[in-house]
């Protein structure tokens, strides 16, 4: 029973495993779809009821999913604390919080369960191209988020010091001054805070282009790992 079940759940090579596949995406679909269709002001009783019907369905069904991932697993530890497994905790586990939570905290839960589209990626081969490609390349994202984090740190300490005496009710404290880093680094620039002083100014100027230089740091180190990532699986298949 577990071998059979284990080609279902697991693989992908025959008609049940494919009808299994397609059913789990389009419920994720149909899921996502009616946690939109909730945020619509004043529906109607019957269609409240309808949504709540399919999300207790959506629940019910990912959660026997989750138990046979994990019934079906070598090494059931291994999957549970893997990104799939926690993905596949997470995508239930706002339903069932809910009951011992109150109100307040309700609305934050059932965000959530927006994380069940990333459940997508087990069945769409170019997605699991790109999870591959992070786990890949995990150590050099890890190692830009650092620089990355300390950039933005040096460019708030670097403007409230140009700034704070002209506009001290803006650039009050360096952590005031953290949003304006992260907007002028990422090259966003909503424009609701900018400096006036020819020495900000100047500072702005060398931190934009810093910024620009960030944005295309990423792309192309998840760009290099997803070639080796389908250039590997292109060799495992001449092999």
């Amino acid at each position: 029973m577990k071998a059979y079940l284990k080609s279902i759940v697991e693989f992908n090579d025959n008609n049940k495993s494919r009808f299994f596949a397609f059913f789990i995406q389009a419920l994720i679909f149909v899921s996502i779809v009616t946690f939109s269709i909730e945020t619509i002001p004043n529906l109607k009783p019957q269609i409240k009821a309808v949504l709540n019907f399919i999300e207790l369905f959506s629940v019910i069904v990912f959660s026997i999913e989750y138990l046979l991932r994990i019934y079906v697993a070598d090494k059931k530890f291994k999957f549970i604390f893997s990104f799939f497994g926690i993905i596949d905790l997470l995508a239930i586990l706002p339903f069932y919080l809910s009951f011992g939570i109150d109100l307040r905290s309700l609305r934050a839960l059932r965000f959530l369960r927006l994380i069940r589209i990333l459940k997508l990626v087990r069945y769409n081969k170019a997605l699991r191209h790109f999870s591959q490609a992070i786990k890949m390349a995990k150590e050099e994202i890890f190692l830009f988020l650092i620089v990355t984090f300390i950039l933005i740190y040096f460019a708030a300490v670097g403007i409230y010091y140009f700034e704070n005496s002209a506009q001290p009710e803006v650039f009050s404290s360096v952590f005031d001054s953290l949003w304006w880093a992260i907007v002028t680094l990422t090259t966003v620039g909503y424009g609701d805070v900018y400096p006036v002083t020819v020495g900000g100014k100047a500072f702005t100027f060398f931190i934009l282009l810093i910024g620009l230089g960030i944005i295309a740091i990423p792309t192309g180190i998840i760009s290099s790992a997803l070639t080796k990532s389908i250039d590997s699986k292109n060799a495992d298949l001449e092999e």
